[in-house]
């Protein structure tokens, strides 16, 4: 079953880019990734450009509408996810704790729907 893991956290949580704390948690999303391409669980992941890069749509009666910005004001934004093939939650779980930005940040796992063709 595929899960999905999406990355929390406040954006200025965690190591700062230029710092050789950064450089560390890079290389262990590089060591992440690896892993679980290792173990044949990965199936896609990317991180996302900051949140002040995003677009919020909607329609209300056929109308479309723009927001700058996320959807909802909040602290910690999504920064990225993992989608991982695994034999179950609790395997997924495991996983997601070694996500990096666990250490300062939040990972919600959660099952993909996945609609036959």
């Amino acid at each position: 079953m595929q899960y999905i893991c999406l990355i929390y956290s406040a954006e200025n949580a965690g190591p700062k880019p230029g710092t050789p704390e950064f450089g560390t948690m890079l290389q262990a999303y590089q060591k992440f990734t690896q892993d679980v391409q290792d173990k044949g669980l990965f199936v896609a992941g990317d991180a996302l450009q900051p949140v002040s890069t995003a677009t919020t749509v909607t329609t209300e009666n056929g109308k479309v509408e723009i927001t700058d910005g996320p959807f909802a004001e909040t602290k910690e934004t999504l920064g990225g996810y993992y989608i991982l093939d695994c034999k179950s939650l609790d395997e997924a779980i495991e996983q997601a704790a070694k996500i990096p930005t666990a250490e300062h940040g939040r990972i919600e796992v959660r099952p993909v729907m996945v609609f036959d063709d």
